[in-house]
């Protein structure tokens, strides 16, 4: 059980409503971390700023892989479980590229960079060295890249915090940072 209340969406501040309702429209679902954060409406409205123009990026494939690699290291396992299903279903990654991403790496070699530079700057709060970003300049990625690789790392760090301050209930299938992939 949710040690933060998860409303119903007609439960939460009217400013929430509208982006609710547009999440809707977009997913079919309001997953249950939307509405948790629904309960600040300034939150929910930064969020879903932040992810929308995050969503323009990079790929939707790195996207994803960036946010298992995360929510492994944080130990996130509402957004594992929910990043898992986004990977294989929305991005269409097979089981073993999650795999891959879950341990910090992928079998694609440009998506090897950034996953792993992006599992590094979590592990190492962001203390890399000249050694990492020359890696992922290498693999392909222009600075303006790398600062996206950053963003996106970040918004995930925000969820994975949150999901694990509140223990959401997980509404996707389950997947646990404890069983490694």
């Amino acid at each position: 059980m949710s040690r933060l209340a998860i409303p119903a969406r007609d439960d939460v501040p009217d400013a929430s409503k509208p982006i609710l309702d547009t999440v809707h429209k977009q997913l079919g679902v309001v997953p249950n971390m939307f509405r948790l954060i629904a309960q600040s409406p300034l939150a929910l409205q930064g969020f879903t700023a932040n992810n929308g123009a995050l969503s323009k990026t990079l790929d939707v494939k790195t996207r994803e892989r960036i946010a298992l690699a995360v929510a492994q290291v944080n130990g996130c396992d509402y957004c594992l479980s929910a990043h898992s299903y986004l990977g294989l279903n929305l991005a269409k990654i097979s089981p073993e590229e999650v795999a891959l991403n879950r341990k910090g790496g992928s079998g694609d070699a440009k998506a090897n960079a950034a996953v792993r530079f992006a599992a590094k700057v979590v592990r190492e709060r962001g203390h890399i060295t000249e050694a990492d970003i020359e890696a992922v300049r290498d693999a392909g990625f222009n600075d303006g890249q790398i600062v996206e690789i950053v963003a996106v790392t970040a918004e995930n760090i925000f969820t994975n915090l949150l999901n694990v301050v509140a223990q959401t209930d997980i509404d996707f299938p389950v997947v646990r940072a404890s069983n490694a992939a």
